[in-house]
């Protein structure tokens, strides 16, 4: 896979070009260019694809020049859901918020920046699934191998973002402390935990053949491949994200404070933790609400 240093903005001017819109003023291409290079530090080459992506569907609201009525404009003319306005609607404000800071070097003021008074799409909240740990006992039995196996586990176990257990190596376990030392998001190093069940996969799987980029010998591709087919199978939700819901909220049923599930599962606030155990609070709630309910009702029997 190219490194992120290989953008260049040669390639991004043929993008813009798709669709016959008037995307190649040297201008734009040169915010685009330089946007995206300041954000190679510290980002995933994927992240950087979905910059260049996004980017690419909403350079006709890119510029020096740009109001907060035409973002506005734009916003609304989209046909899709709100959840798929809200990324265009995020990405722009990314942008903005690098070309109105000291760092993009174009001296203009943070005041003036439109997507200050662009309204951002507003997004339904569901309640997000997880799984509870009879269920990831279940896909790991339904897994076609043992590589599979220790894939699922070491998720449920560890809470790691796809990226992050996709570039396991054998030498980044430590057998002493059961951790395995991983590169996280916004390219910050973190140790995250797993469990005696994953150590027996991990083990076995290793002595099979633990050489190569990684230790599966998948890219994340290939993982996203199996969990599909995993889901197809069984009918559970398997994507990367589950597993890390899963992690943050069977942790939080056992009683670990949120902070430490946090830190645990390389989380920088509580927010999202708190919103991953969203559904464990309400059945938290939902248990003490049923006792009372119990010691108020009469007794029939009485």
């Amino acid at each position: 896979m190219a490194g992120a240093d290989s953008y260049n903005s040669k390639s991004l001017a043929i993008s813009l070009a798709v669709g016959r819109l008037t995307l190649d003023t040297p201008r734009r291409n040169e915010l685009l260019s330089k946007f995206l290079k300041s954000r190679r530090q510290g980002l995933s080459q994927r992240t950087l694809q979905f910059y260049e992506r996004m980017l690419t569907l909403v350079s006709s609201v890119i510029g020096l020049d740009v109001k907060h009525q035409d973002v506005q404009r734009f916003l609304d003319s989209l046909n899709c859901s709100n959840g798929g306005k809200h990324g265009y609607y995020r990405c722009l404000r990314c942008f903005y918020r690098w070309l109105y800071s000291p760092r993009s070097g174009y001296d203009l003021s943070l005041q003036d920046n439109p997507m200050l008074l662009v309204e951002a799409p507003k997004v339904e909240k569901k309640i997000l699934p997880s799984l509870s740990p009879e269920q990831v006992d279940y896909l790991i039995g339904q897994a076609d191998s043992l590589r599979d196996r220790a894939i699922i586990s070491v998720f449920a176990d560890s809470g790691m973002r796809l990226n992050e257990l996709t570039n396991i190596k054998a030498g980044d376990i430590d057998w002493e402390s059961y951790t395995i030392t991983i590169w996280g998001k916004g390219n910050k190093q973190r140790k995250a935990p797993f469990t005696e069940r994953s150590a027996r996969l991990l083990r076995g799987l290793i002595s099979q053949n633990g050489t190569g980029g990684n230790i599966w010998h998948l890219d994340y591709r290939g993982i996203e491949t199996m969990l599909k087919r995993l889901k197809l199978k069984t009918g559970l939700p398997t994507n990367a994200h589950t597993f890390r819901r899963t992690f943050a909220s069977n942790l939080h049923r056992a009683g670990l404070d949120v902070e430490h599930i946090m830190r645990l599962g390389g989380w920088e606030s509580l927010d999202m933790v708190l919103r991953y155990t969203q559904s464990v609070k309400f059945e938290d709630s939902l248990r003490l609400y049923r006792k009372m309910e119990a010691l108020s009702s009469p007794n029939p029997l009485a």
